[in-house]
Order: C-alpha cells, then sequence, then structure tokens
C-alpha cells in the first residue's frame, strides 16, 4: 500500500529533522579537528559544511542520476560517510581535543597515524569542491529517460486471451451431422466420326527477306533560321576605317565645290560626307572661312 501525499511530507521532514540533529552532534567534532589541524574560528565553523554538506549533496544526486553516475555519487556518498566516521571516532578518544589543549597538528600519539589523519583532514575541503563540482555537473546534464507509452496491442491482446479463455455458447455443441456423399454417374465413351469432307490444304507464304525491303528516305527537316532580336553588340558589327579630319575635310571641299555659300551647311555636309553632326559643323566653319578668306 503506498503512502499518500501526507504520509510522504511528513516521512521527509522526519528524514530533514534527523539529518539536522546528526549534523550538529556531528558539527561539534569536525570543528574542533579543524582547529587542530590549523583552521582560524570561521574557517573551522564552516568545515563541518564541507564534509556533511557534501554528504547531503551527494544524496540527492543519488536519487536523481542513473547507471554510472549514480554509482559515483554512492561512491562520493560513502567515502565521505566514511571520512567524517574516522574524525569523529579519533576525537571520541582524543579528549584534549575538547579544551583545544592538544598541540597543533598533533591528532595520535603515533606518528604515521598522525600523518594519515592530518592528510585526511586537510584533504576534504579539496575533495569537496572537486566531487561538488562533477556532481552538480552530472546532475544538471542528466536527462531522464522518457517514460514508454502503453502499449494498447498489448491491451488488446490480453483482452481477446481472456475472452478467448471463456466459452463461446453457453450450451454443449451436438454432435456433428454427417452427410452421405452423392454418387455421379460414370461417363460414357463417346466415339467421334472422322469427317468424309477432304479438307483444304492451307497455302504457304514464302517469307520476305530482310535485305529485299529498302528503307525509306526521310527528308531532314532543315531548321528554320532564327531572327535576329534585340541589338547586335560592338563585337558583331562590321567595322568602319576612321577617317581624320583632313581627310574628311578634303571630302567635305569635294563635296561643296559647286556650292554657293548659302547652300553650305552642318546638315548639307553631313548627308554627303557621312559623318557626325559635330564634324559638320567643324567643316562648315572650316569652309566658309576659306571662301572668305578667297573672296579678301
Amino acid at each position: 500500500m503506498s503512502l499518500n501525499r501526507k504520509g510522504r511530507t511528513a516521512l521527509v521532514l522526519a528524514l530533514v529533522v534527523v539529518v539536522a540533529m546528526a549534523f550538529r552532534v556531528s558539527w561539534n567534532a569536525l570543528r574542533d579537528i579543524a582547529t587542530t589541524v590549523g583552521a582560524d574560528t570561521t574557517a573551522a565553523m564552516l568545515y563541518p559544511f564541507v564534509v556533511d554538506g557534501l554528504m547531503a549533496l551527494a544524496l540527492v544526486a543519488t536519487l536523481v542520476l542513473a547507471d554510472q553516475d549514480r554509482t559515483f555519487a554512492l561512491r562520493v556518498l560513502g567515502t565521505y560517510t566514511l571520512a567524517s566516521l574516522v574524525l569523529n571516532y579519533v576525537h571520541g578518544l582524543v579528549p584534549e581535543l575538547h579544551g583545544a589543549t592538544v598541540d597543533w597538528g598533533r591528532l595520535a600519539d603515533f606518528d604515521p597515524a598522525n600523518w594519515a589523519l592530518v592528510l585526511l583532514a586537510t584533504s576534504l575541503p579539496v575533495g569537496s569542491i572537486y566531487f561538488g563540482s562533477d556532481l552538480v555537473a552530472k546532475v544538471l546534464h542528466h536527462r531522464p529517460a522518457p517514460i514508454p507509452a502503453p502499449d494498447s496491442n498489448a491491451e488488446e491482446s490480453t483482452e481477446t486471451e481472456m475472452i478467448r479463455s471463456t466459452a463461446d455458447l453457453p450450451e454443449s455443441t451436438s454432435a456433428p451431422i454427417t452427410v452421405a456423399p452423392l454418387r455421379m454417374p460414370d461417363p460414357v465413351a463417346v466415339d467421334f466420326v472422322k469427317s468424309t469432307l477432304p479438307l483444304k490444304p492451307v497455302p504457304t507464304v514464302a517469307p520476305t527477306p530482310v535485305a529485299a525491303i529498302a528503307p525509306r528516305a526521310v527528308a531532314a527537316e532543315s531548321p528554320r533560321p532564327r531572327r535576329a532580336t534585340g541589338r547586335l553588340p560592338e563585337s558583331a558589327r562590321p567595322k568602319r576605317p576612321r577617317r581624320t579630319a583632313k581627310q574628311l575635310l578634303t571630302q567635305a571641299r569635294k563635296a561643296t565645290a559647286g556650292w554657293p555659300d548659302a547652300r553650305v551647311s552642318a546638315e548639307g555636309i553631313r548627308r554627303e560626307v557621312h559623318t557626325s553632326a559635330a564634324n559638320a559643323r567643324m567643316l562648315r566653319d572650316t569652309l566658309l572661312a576659306e571662301r572668305a578668306a578667297k573672296a579678301v
């Protein structure tokens, strides 16, 4: 029988209260250990949060993660739980730690044991930074597995099996009725009478050789010339030789030799010499100037 929502809430609150009281008991021992290994007053007060706080973080990560990440979180939780247990045990064995009368850095009389305990106490904060960061990163990047949807086919097959298992008819069926086979009459042999009329032979047609069939000549269709559309590019246009100013003036003199002065105009010269309007005006001015000089 599963707990309802109120029961689960009460269970979680009870767990939080127990963990808080256990932390308070362990906090005194871990504070004295931190003071013995050289921590100041503030560091000694924060030291229990480093050890027991990482245990709480590893516990939450264990509930969230899965597979290999969950195994890693369980190992961190077990390691720091064992380390906290060892330090609390040492605090109970050495009464001098309670009154802070023990020598600085001295947790045991046997030197190798003292070195191991000091190494354990001083390495736990560094390990909390490393393992705590790794656990938080794993929790943030964790993607829960999708919950598979209920298979409707499986439900239907289950219902079908349940229906098939029950009796289809409320009463028992009667014995099957046997039907006597119907005997068919034996086939009668019939003699076919041959026809007395002679059959006409079918004339055979000789096949025509392939070489005798002349191929038909098909007139090739000549492509219709396409009409040029648009403006021709400069490279396709015929190039005319460019005339110099001296050649234009000579042609203009010959063309206007018998013209009176009134007839000499730029338009007339342009049509006779076939040049531009600017060149025609220049030729007109030159010819009129020459005629005026001759008259003087």
